[in-house]
């Protein structure tokens, strides 16, 4: 019985890497230039004039920076005009300012914009409360307050992206997607995933690989979406490591607990990986 169960983990666990398209390693530099190749062409194709990317201060916009201000400066090199957008975009106070400026200041992108989401964000909650919206806890208040948060920075780069004729990045990659771990609507809105297909390792590998400082390389991933658990790890969320979510998405066999985690999650955010769902047949 243990056998046909371990076939059946394995079974599962193949089909998911091969959806996502995952691989078990990557040369890092090879990958970086591959990946910013990709965006330059697309920009090219579709006649677009940016990539507009909000930088948060983690790893995942690091590098996807890193990726689109190359990708831009190859389109200039063949005459095409291009830029790179990138826009803060900060609910009050960033706590963690000084890692976003690092990250800014290490990719040196085109144009820099910051647009503070605090009082549209804050106005919609009101609006809702004032329009017969009630919430059963405070917790889930502020869960969906943290959307909120989370779309509201999509309305922005998107209005950028409008007046620019330009493309909005997004950050997803392998392990996110794994776990379901973005905002519908949200983060998870974008025209292009230059990271898609990376584990957590390969993006630290290809931020390492570009001269990254080790303290933005290595930073504890944090969405920071919900103001009564500020700066809360996406780890503590998962219930897992970003290693073992990792280990599952090269091949690896995982525990017991943390292939049950991954699969309960990957099958509980289904509807985040579709499109809107029609009446069949149609």
């Amino acid at each position: 019985m243990t056998d046909i169960v371990h076939k059946d983990h394995l079974t599962e666990q193949t089909n998911i890497i091969r959806t996502l398209g995952a691989k078990p390693e990557i040369e890092p530099a090879s990958e970086f230039i591959r990946r910013a190749d990709f965006l330059r062409a697309l920009l090219i194709e579709t006649k677009r004039k940016c990539f507009v990317l909000g930088i948060s201060g983690g790893v995942d916009s690091l590098v996807a920076g890193l990726i689109a201000q190359r990708a831009v400066v190859q389109a200039r090199e063949e005459r095409y005009q291009a830029k790179f957008v990138a826009m803060r975009l900060p609910y009050g106070d960033q706590r963690d300012e000084a890692d976003a400026q690092r990250a800014l200041k290490f990719i040196q992108p085109d144009e820099v914009l910051t647009v503070n989401i605090k009082k549209p964000s804050d106005e919609m909650l009101l609006s809702l409360k004032h329009g017969g919206t009630f919430f059963d806890t405070a917790g889930q208040e502020d869960f969906v307050h943290g959307n909120i948060k989370a779309r509201q920075r999509m309305i922005a780069q998107y209005a950028v992206a409008g007046r620019e004729e330009g493309l909005v990045i997004g950050t997803d990659h392998a392990a996110e997607a794994l776990m379901g771990f973005f905002t519908k609507h949200g983060d998870g809105a974008c025209d292009v995933t230059p990271l898609a297909g990376l584990n957590k390792r390969q993006v630290r590998a290809i931020a390492r690989s570009c001269g990254a400082e080790e303290t933005l390389a290595m930073k504890v991933p944090t969405a920071d979406l919900e103001s009564l658990v500020p700066m809360k790890p996406d780890e503590l969320a998962f219930g897992i490591s970003y290693h073992e979510i990792d280990d599952f998405l090269e091949g690896k066999q995982v525990s017991s607990q943390a292939y049950d985690v991954i699969i309960r999650q990957y099958r509980a955010t289904a509807h985040k990986r579709r499109l809107p769902i029609t009446l069949p047949g149609l």
